[in-house]
């Protein structure tokens, strides 16, 4: 009953969404990869360059990974990205370019979890297995009413279980994108619009009064704040930028001298004499987990310096190289 009246719905009321007209299991991935923490307005237009610009998975193979981290700059998580970039030279050269067929077998890949295989094994290949996102949790725990917390496995277990049992025969994926467009167009977090669900009467949470209790989470998300000072050293209208190592924030990406000292240091040992010298107002950046303040001071220098780990680019090509959001807002704002 309840799958029957949600695809129902979903037929109706589904948003247009280009990687739900297609059973292409690379488009659907890809869409999949963009979409995680990002929002459909968000998401969207990254899914459309990503397509024109690597419309097969040997296209997105071939190519470099500062130029896929480029065409990703702006969504952050840049993990994803180079996993997405990864996963498609695995692909492309261990799997002949076929992808795997089977949630079990898909979740083998680099960046592809629980919920990412089944949303592909379902809506690519229409295997028999619930895809619990975000959307899905609420939806579940609100209609069963499920006190217990989403974040904690055991209750994201017995979801899954438990929708299992929900999916009409032979339709895995209409189920699954049915449940997600339910979650994230009318079973919201906060603000729902029960009044337009197509369940709310057999909806426990509903009928007792307590949707805006459920979902329930266990874990709060501890955000520490971090300060990054950098300094952008410019000699005739080139900047020094840096190529991010493996580790820490913004792997690969491309970004100014890190000031671990002050300025007076960095002058004295790079032997930075004759200079014009420019203080920025801080900069502040959300990412999941920490809160950046991040000041920019400015040297303007008429003799170029010698700063090893990095060297100076000109504007044009600054452009194409990938870069965090931060450092892409400051040259557009400021330079």
């Amino acid at each position: 009953m309840f799958g029957e009246k949600i695809i129902s719905w979903y037929l109706t009321n589904k948003r247009d969404l280009p990687w739900r007209n297609t059973h292409n299991p690379y488009f659907i991935w890809l869409s999949e990869i963009i979409l995680q923490q990002t929002r459909v307005s968000q998401g969207l237009p990254y899914y459309e360059k990503f397509v024109e610009k690597y419309p097969t998975i040997e296209d997105l193979a071939n190519a470099e990974e500062e130029e896929v981290l480029r065409l990703w700059q702006g969504l952050g998580y840049y993990s994803r990205g180079r996993n997405l970039h990864k996963t498609s030279i695995f692909i492309q050269n261990e799997l002949n370019g076929k992808f795997p067929e089977s949630f079990k077998e898909l979740q083998k890949l680099k960046g592809v979890g629980k919920y990412t295989a089944a949303a592909i094994a379902s809506f690519a290949y229409n295997e028999t297995v619930p895809a619990i996102d975000g959307n899905a949790l609420r939806v579940i725990s609100r209609y069963f009413e499920i006190f217990e917390p989403i974040d904690n496995i055991k209750t994201q277990n017995r979801i899954f279980d438990t929708s299992l049992g929900l999916i009409p025969k032979n339709q895995a994926g209409l189920y699954n994108q049915a449940v997600m467009e339910l979650g994230a167009t009318i079973c919201l977090p906060k603000k729902t619009q029960c009044n337009n669900c197509p369940v709310r009467l057999e909806c426990l949470a509903f009928t007792n009064k307590t949707v805006e209790q459920i979902p329930i989470k266990e874990k709060k998300i501890k955000v520490t704040e971090r300060t990054l000072d950098y300094i952008i050293i410019e000699f005739e209208d080139r900047y020094w930028l840096k190529k991010r190592g493996e580790k820490d924030i913004w792997a690969n990406m491309y970004d100014f001298f890190l000031d671990e000292g002050n300025i007076q240091n960095f002058l004295e040992k790079h032997q930075i004499k004759d200079f014009k010298l420019k203080t920025h107002q801080p900069f502040q950046h959300l990412l999941t987990h920490q809160k950046l303040i991040v000041n920019f001071t400015m040297i303007q220098c008429s003799e170029q310096p010698t700063i090893e780990g990095g060297e100076f680019y000109e504007l044009e090509t600054i452009k194409n190289l990938p870069k965090p959001k931060i450092i892409a807002d400051f040259f557009e704002k400021t330079i």
